[in-house]
């Protein structure tokens, strides 16, 4: 590769006159930093950018780990921290932990080794240990899609307790009374969260908790939610409902059933969670609890940036964003 003493030997001045020339051009004549210039561009000359940040003592890279980027949600949540972060002139490393401890663990190690400004992290670890090994390096952090204590970090998030209540309320008011919950793993805080709210809804309604029948699955993918709609299908008593704990999970529900000539919504009405584009795209679009996914990706690096400028006033914050039901043609009023 070509180095900064090459540049210096084709402008033929020294290696702190490049280093002037790159990073502080008002110390050098015009002249001078038009000879370094063209000795740049003739030996195509790039320099190391991190070298440069760790001598500086701050990095212009953030990092965003999160738990699944194979779910729409969080691509937008990474579109949203990318925004606010190139309004400052940052950019942003993303990261997938496949809601796996170790995994994770490894990435806030390299996040540490690699000195970055600051870590935007949904975790997977619920115990917090990683984040406390974590804690010794000194590097400020944002939680996404989760609540902490302010005095611990900065934290966005959405009322999930509240999305399951809406989804649920929904369907009973559509005179459903027995609703099956298809679920991701329910020690994640997002999951355990909606099943919370639904049987908050059931018991407003004067329902028993045994209305809501729960179908976890070891993921929420578009497989996961295939099996588990073979697996409503095989229930001696199916529900009328489902609430699914994400889109993914729906859209994969509503394929068995399509498939098997379940009539939706005549037969089965049912309901998702985070409103991704593909939910209304669907073939029968999707009823679902809409999460502002790109908001919360901008808010949460704004919030880092704000602890990372330097500004002596910046307190930890815990911002909780309100979900919104968006209905469509999977949820339809059923006969009393």
């Amino acid at each position: 590769m070509v180095s900064i003493k090459d540049v210096a030997r084709r402008a033929g001045v020294s290696i702190g006159t490049v280093s002037n020339a790159l990073n502080r051009p008002d110390r050098v004549s015009p002249d001078t930093r038009a000879r370094v210039m063209s000795a740049v561009d003739e030996l195509g000359y790039v320099r190391s950018e991190s070298a440069r940040q760790l001598r500086a003592g701050q990095s212009r890279i953030m990092a965003l780990l999160v738990l699944d980027m194979g779910n729409p949600f969080f691509v937008d949540v990474a579109r949203g921290a990318e925004q606010a972060a190139r309004a400052e002139g940052l950019g942003v490393m993303l990261c997938n932990s496949d809601q796996d401890e170790t995994a994770e663990a490894l990435y806030l190690s390299l996040f540490a080794e690699q000195r970055v400004r600051g870590v935007l992290i949904t975790p997977a670890d619920l115990t917090g240990k990683t984040m406390r090994s974590f804690q010794r390096h000194g590097t400020p952090y944002v939680f996404v899609d989760r609540v902490v204590a302010a005095d611990e970090a900065c934290s966005v998030s959405v009322d999930d307790v509240a999305g399951g209540e809406l989804a649920v309320r929904h369907l009973i008011d559509g005179g459903h009374t027995s609703i099956a919950y298809v679920t991701g793993p329910l020690h994640l805080a997002q999951c355990q969260d909606r099943m919370t709210g639904a049987l908050k809804a059931l018991g407003d309604a004067g329902l028993q908790p045994e209305g809501l029948t729960v179908l976890e699955n070891r993921a929420d993918d578009v497989a996961s939610g295939r099996d588990a709609g073979s697996r409503f299908l095989g229930l001696h008593s199916r529900p009328t409902a489902i609430f699914c704990s994400n889109d993914l999970l729906a859209l994969g529900v509503l394929q068995t059933l399509f498939a098997a000539g379940v009539r939706l919504p005549e037969d089965v009405s049912i309901v998702g969670y985070d409103d991704i584009e593909f939910a209304a795209a669907a073939a029968v679009p999707l009823t679902s609890v809409r999460q502002p996914a790109v908001r919360m990706g901008r808010t949460a690096a704004e919030l880092l940036i704000d602890e990372t400028s330097g500004n002596p006033e910046h307190v930890h914050q815990s911002i909780t964003f309100q979900p919104e039901l968006v209905v469509r043609r999977s949820t339809f009023p059923r006969r009393r």
